[in-house]
């Protein structure tokens, strides 16, 4: 048995990229994100073999508890001017015609029976976390272009891994505990823990991450390899009689807000109040509605797309 839990916006970012603008409705509508999409849901479901499946959403992609920690979390990502009636929400920057896509997406899901996940207040990132830790059964494989998810990755209690697409679906890799530490130099004992504290000093322009200035990833991996954890690290930088080199003690030292503000913000959340689409996550073999699945293949022009996911729902049946 196991669980697929995707990463929703980062894969019909990626789609939306990767398939040509071209590809249209028949009422001249783009669709190149949502046929992407489809297409690699198919080709996930044919390759893992899923018993359960959960796209994850983003309900905030940047929330405030993270804003107010580090005001340029995602700042660089804000839409420059938005008419937002409430005053209070930031909008993020994205192609004006990918977001009916994503609606498009949501509603060929739901009419699969598909189930989607969100938390209020969260991202995403949050809730594959929330989702990943809380399983207790079954393995569990974290699809995402986004490599902060490679702290979810582990072996107790259940297999948790993470497909990572950032360089297309057809050149992903499988990363579990083992093949982060070998990729980064963490800790193999603690290496999802150990990833997650190699990005907060290292940081992430991509989040508008700052990091710790002057501390680089090799530098952050060797202290972290030598020292075992962040918590080590800065108990040494403490201690005049520590053998923590003279420079990297001095940029600990003076980034000492920095690195106690971004612990919050670098680790995903794994409480999280997560709510289903549905009753349940296990995937269908069957569409929920046919009629209505048939009826939006025909609007949206994606009746190939809809038959390879059929066709992979249809593998999972022998």
């Amino acid at each position: 048995m196991s669980v697929l839990l995707l990463d929703g916006a980062s894969m019909w970012f990626r789609s939306y990229f990767g398939v040509p603008s071209s590809i249209t409705s028949p009422d001249g509508r783009p669709v190149n994100a949502l046929r992407g999409f489809i297409d690699s849901v198919a080709t996930l479901i044919t390759r893992e073999r899923p018993d359960r499946l959960a796209v994850c959403l983003d309900l905030d992609w940047r929330p405030q508890f993270r804003v107010d920690l580090i005001p340029s979390y995602k700042a660089h990502r804000v839409a420059a001017e938005v008419d937002d009636i409430d005053g209070d929400a930031d909008v993020e920057e994205v192609p004006d015609d990918l977001s009916p896509q994503v609606e498009m997406i949501l509603t060929v899901l739901d009419a699969f029976g598909i189930a989607t996940a969100g938390a209020v207040g969260f991202e995403a990132d949050d809730v594959l976390g929330t989702l990943a830790a809380s399983e207790s059964q079954d393995a569990v494989v974290v699809v995402s272009g986004d490599r902060d998810l490679l702290q979810l990755v582990a072996d107790d209690p259940v297999p948790v891994r993470v497909l990572y697409i950032g360089r297309g679906l057809s050149k992903a890799t499988m990363f579990g505990p083992a093949e982060v530490a070998e990729r980064y130099g963490v800790p193999a004992d603690r290496a999802g823990a150990a990833y997650a504290e190699l990005a907060l000093l290292r940081g992430d322009p991509s989040d508008g991450l700052p990091g710790v200035p002057g501390v680089g990833e090799k530098t952050a991996a060797a202290m972290l390899s030598q020292y075992g954890s962040l918590d080590n690290i800065m108990a040494a930088a403490q201690d005049p009689k520590s053998s923590l080199p003279k420079a990297f003690r001095a940029k600990i030292l003076a980034a000492v807000d920095y690195i106690a503000a971004a612990g919050p913000v670098v680790l995903v959340a794994r409480d999280t109040p997560v709510q289903l689409s549905g009753t349940d996550d296990r995937l269908p073999l069957v569409a929920a509605d046919p009629d209505r699945v048939a009826e939006l293949a025909r609007e949206f022009g994606i009746s190939s797309s809809i038959a390879r996911l059929q066709k992979a729902l249809d593998g999972l049946a022998g």
